[in-house]
């Protein structure tokens, strides 16, 4: 049995976004995103069928451009972020368009599924080679404990149980 070699790779953050939705009173949608993140991907191919990926967010680093709105997610109610600084992300499978791994959201682990499109690989003017990526995923925000709810005076939920994530990521190859 031969080893393969992986090759490394690492989130390139200047072109790269963490990003989430979620429907607000049940008639528009928040979008936030992580402003501290870091990822990594290991890959014994150009395809990335069957590497590795992982990523970690820092809690306190969630903006949805309202300073409030920011302040109640990094509470109790959401992320608690004193407590738990980070979200994390870690694959167990990759066929090439769905990536399936372990999120932890507070103190909680869950199995998820991804769609990913990999939108292939490109060399930039500084010679370095970059991967591009695009994955879509829901989940319920409940499953992970993060269970604040209200409700209008008309009886709508202000916050939805369905997040979608939305992820754009370019990983520069490791040398």
């Amino acid at each position: 049995m031969s080893m393969t070699t992986k090759t490394k790779w690492i989130i390139d953050t200047a072109h790269s976004e963490i990003g989430f939705k979620v429907k607000h009173m049940m008639i528009s949608m928040v979008t936030g995103y992580f402003d501290d993140f870091y990822a990594t991907a290991e890959s014994s191919n150009d395809d990335f069928i069957d590497a590795d990926f992982s990523l970690s967010a820092k809690t306190n680093s969630v903006n949805t451009k309202n300073s409030d709105r920011d302040s109640h997610l990094k509470s109790d109610d959401f992320f608690n972020a004193e407590k738990y600084p980070e979200l994390l992300f870690k694959s167990t499978s990759f066929d090439g368009e769905t990536l399936v791994g372990n999120l932890t959201i507070r103190d909680i682990t869950k199995e998820i599924k991804i769609d990913v499109d990999f939108n292939g690989l490109a060399i930039d003017p500084y010679g370095q080679t970059k991967a591009g990526f695009e994955a879509t995923g829901t989940l319920n925000r409940k499953d992970f404990n993060l269970t604040w709810s209200a409700l209008t005076e008309s009886g709508n939920i202000v916050v939805s149980d369905t997040v979608i994530l939305t992820i754009n990521a370019q990983f520069i190859k490791s040398v």
